[in-house]
């Protein structure tokens, strides 16, 4: 599969600037730069959660089978709702769930039925039972004017109809989903295979854990969240360890992840490729850009290819890791899962506070989010938004979006918020 250089997509986006890449335009190359892996794979339902489905689900079935009943009641012809008169009914026997009923009823006649079970020949409506009244002979008596015909009657295929598609390729398959395979009695479901992405930290600084503490040097967080972020996402983590800033290293490390993986991952001054050896050594052995992009946190980051891999080479700062990995690295690495491409959810709410920014770049801030007295959304920030400041990042529910030519925000101002549930 030929895919296109880093030239190629630079030349069909608008005023391109390495330099000066706003974030939207990042989005826009990441999706010509990543495509779905080909690999397919056919797993139980117990196992499918998290993936992606390789091809539309057509059901074998239609869900529910029959016409059945939505309540426990009386089941009757909707035709005698014509008169203005309550309806004297009498019953002539009872549908279970499970079975069809044996009978049949004649004019004049209803059944009582169960919830679920399947509605009898002629049959259309439901009086709940709560609703009907019972006289002393047996006979029950329909109120005028509570029921239209067809009501509390489920329809033959209203969830889903035999032949059509139940499910669509590119579906992530949730909990929900998982019920849905369930229902229509499908035991295997083919999906994408998992994305392998290889993983690993750059610098001398960097401390592995189980290292004693030395002057100057940190202890390495980022492999441990982006583990996390990976995790989540449904990927086969690779985990390279620290590779320290020695360009036999570095090269050594490239080309077993590139051997190993669909996706490479760095975190540290490899991404802005400071040292000459390091944009030299990446350039030699791939297509790579090296960015600055317009955004806080998180402004310098490398995209490419080595070999027939992505490589993602982001910021050193634990905060910006985070932030990058969510704006950009996970969108792009669920396009290339063979997910359907959606847009990031963002929710809206209310300022609580003065924000400062600059018009001219993307802003992300950690956020709280919760429901002010009056019932709707409030937003304010974590405090201190340094990229070293991980902490935050725990105390946040998400990143407050602050867009590339919004201005500063002023109390009660509404603020787009990307929300972590379930991404991290």
């Amino acid at each position: 599969m030929s895919h296109k250089t880093i030239a190629e997509i630079a030349a069909q986006l608008q005023g391109y600037d390495p330099q000066a890449l706003s974030a939207d335009a990042v989005g826009a190359f990441l999706a010509q730069l990543v495509a779905p892996v080909a690999g397919t794979e056919s797993v139980g339902v117990f196992g499918a959660l998290g993936r992606v489905l390789a091809a539309d689900l057509v059901s074998p079935i239609s869900v529910p089978p029959h016409d059945n009943s939505a309540m426990d009641g009386y089941a009757f012809d909707g035709a005698l709702l014509a008169g203005d008169a309550p309806l004297q009914l009498e019953v002539a026997g009872t549908a279970l769930a499970g079975k069809a009923w044996p009978g049949s009823a004649g004019p004049g006649q209803c059944v009582k039925i169960m919830t679920g079970a399947i509605m009898p020949a002629g049959l259309d409506t439901v009086v709940p039972q709560e609703f009907a009244k019972v006289a002393d002979d047996g006979r029950i008596a329909v109120p005028a004017g509570l029921l239209k015909r067809g009501d509390n009657r489920r329809l033959k295929g209203e969830d889903l109809m035999q032949g059509h598609p139940a499910l669509l390729a590119g579906e992530r398959l949730g909990p929900a989903a998982l019920g849905l395979v369930a229902s229509l009695g499908i035991a295997q479901v083919q999906v994408r295979r998992r994305l392998k992405v290889a993983y690993f930290s750059t610098g001398d600084e960097i401390l592995s854990l189980g290292e004693p503490p030395r002057e100057g040097a940190v202890y390495d967080s980022n492999r441990y969240t982006v583990h996390g972020l990976l995790t989540r996402l449904g990927c086969e983590v690779i985990d390279l360890g620290v590779v320290r800033d020695q360009p036999d290293l570095l090269e050594a490390a490239f080309r077993d992840a590139a051997t190993r993986a669909d996706a490479i991952i760095t975190s540290g001054g490899v991404s802005v490729g400071e040292a000459d050896f390091t944009k030299a050594m990446m350039k030699k052995l791939g297509d790579v850009a090296f960015w600055r992009i317009a955004m806080r946190p998180g402004r310098p980051m490398a995209v490419g290819r080595i070999g027939s891999s992505v490589l993602f080479g982001l910021p050193g700062n634990p905060v910006a890791v985070m932030v990058t990995f969510l704006a950009f690295v996970r969108p792009a690495l669920l396009r290339m899962m063979g997910a359907r491409a959606s847009e990031s959810f963002l929710l809206k709410a209310h300022s609580a506070e003065t924000m400062r920014k600059k018009p001219g770049r993307t802003e992300y801030q950690r956020g709280i989010v919760s429901r002010a007295a009056d019932g709707t959304l409030q937003v304010r920030t974590t405090g201190n938004q340094g990229s070293g400041v991980l902490s935050s990042m725990v105390q946040a529910n998400g990143l407050i979006v602050l867009h590339h030519a919004q201005g500063d925000v002023a109390p009660g101002d509404e603020v787009d918020v990307m929300m972590f549930d379930g991404a991290i």
